[in-house]
């Protein structure tokens, strides 16, 4: 829970017990000063008491489907006669209503100016009281007139009460706002993983699965015309494969954990197994978790690209960071036979293209100037 939701909480615990009990306990001790002690006609001393009572249980309500003008009403009652009762009964708790009244009108009010509005009118209604009681009763103990203004202030504390009750709200409506957005960039964001890691599955099965299919109806053809030892190879190929496909998988899925090695790390020990030249060039960096996957999954096609097409030729696998990008670029040897771009063989360039574009990057893969083959990879350090 927020901060302003645990003082949101206490504040709406105090409106509902503290304040409704301190002032019910209020009404009962000035009922019975009302009844016990000398006030000015306790007739109307006591019918008033009643009324004003009455406003200050209706006070205990929310008053947020009141209508407005209905709100103004109840305060302004409220407030007329609390300060009418003041003096008839100055010498109980009856005084403390008409400072209440002042302080509701400020919480309950949405308009200031109508808040300061029934506080005025609060204080002049004690102030001409105060003075008419005086002069139709004198004694020594009455209020002043001018004291009797006062009775008007606690609606500034009311105003403020008000204003911070709502900027709690405020903050917490936006607390809720923000998680619940947060929450759906979560869902968004895993989507989205759950869209890449199914295309990378995709892609490792479909590159193990077509080889073996290929291989298989290679070992049938030959089967057929009774070249049995090369059939066999070819089921031998196909077993390869599928085993290869087997450890690629589970490698994927490793690659895709949220507690991958760093790119570095992972490409250096990719490369060791290849027995490939390997070379970090720049300051290492933390990667998004696509840009990371997505440079991995090149260096392992463009390897393997290598290893089918340019068999025996010296391979590289060079990586560099740069303040905005990192790029990945593969190299091999010449090779009396290598396939153009996109065909054949070239067919995980699309995939390792279309992966770089959705993230903001690119890659091209042609021949070099020494007469080898280059793969380049280059995407935005943040993916």
């Amino acid at each position: 829970m927020t901060g302003s939701a645990t003082v949101l909480r206490r504040e709406r615990i105090a409106d509902r017990l503290i304040r409704p009990t301190l002032i019910t306990a209020a009404i009962v001790v000035t009922g019975a000063g009302i009844f016990t002690q000398n006030v000015h006609v306790r007739p109307v001393t006591a019918a008033l008491f009643v009324l004003v009572a009455l406003f200050a249980v209706v006070s205990f309500l929310p008053w947020d489907r009141v209508p407005s003008r209905a709100r103004l009403l109840l305060a302004s009652g409220y407030a007329v006669s609390a300060a009418v009762l003041l003096p008839l009964a100055p010498q109980t708790f009856a005084p403390m209503f008409a400072y209440l009244a002042a302080a509701v009108a400020g919480i309950k009010l949405a308009s200031r100016a109508q808040a300061i509005a029934v506080a005025v009118l609060d204080a002049v209604c004690c102030a001409v009281t105060v003075a008419v009681v005086g002069a139709v009763t004198p004694a020594a103990d009455e209020w002043p007139w001018w004291l009797a203004l006062s009775v008007g202030l606690p609606v500034l504390l009311g105003i403020a009460r008000r204003d911070r009750r709502d900027a709690l709200f405020n903050a917490e409506r936006a607390a809720v706002e923000a998680r619940r957005a947060a929450a759906s960039e979560s869902r968004e964001a895993a989507l989205l993983e759950r869209t890449r890691i199914a295309r990378e599955l995709h892609d490792v099965l479909g590159h193990s699965l077509t080889g073996i299919a290929l291989q298989l109806d290679m070992a049938d053809a030959l089967g057929t015309k009774g070249r049995n030892a090369e059939a066999s190879d070819a089921v031998r190929r196909a077993r390869s494969l599928a085993v290869d496909g087997i450890g690629r998988m589970r490698q994927a899925v490793h690659e895709l954990r949220e507690d991958a090695v760093p790119l570095e790390e992972t490409l250096a020990a990719l490369c060791a197994a290849e027995a490939v030249t390997f070379e970090v060039d720049g300051s290492a960096v933390p990667l998004g978790g696509g840009v990371s996957h997505t440079l991995v999954r090149a260096a392992q096609e463009a390897l393997t690209n290598a290893a089918k097409y340019a068999p025996g030729t010296e391979r590289a696998v060079k990586l560099v960071f740069s303040p905005e990008t990192v790029t990945l670029v593969v190299t091999n040897g010449h090779a009396e036979h290598r396939p153009a771009p996109d065909t054949g063989g070239g067919m995980g360039l699309v995939g390792m293209r279309e992966r770089a574009t959705a993230l903001g990057g690119s890659a091209r893969a042609g021949p070099a100037a020494d007469g080898g083959w280059t793969v380049e990879v280059r995407l935005p350090r943040t993916g």
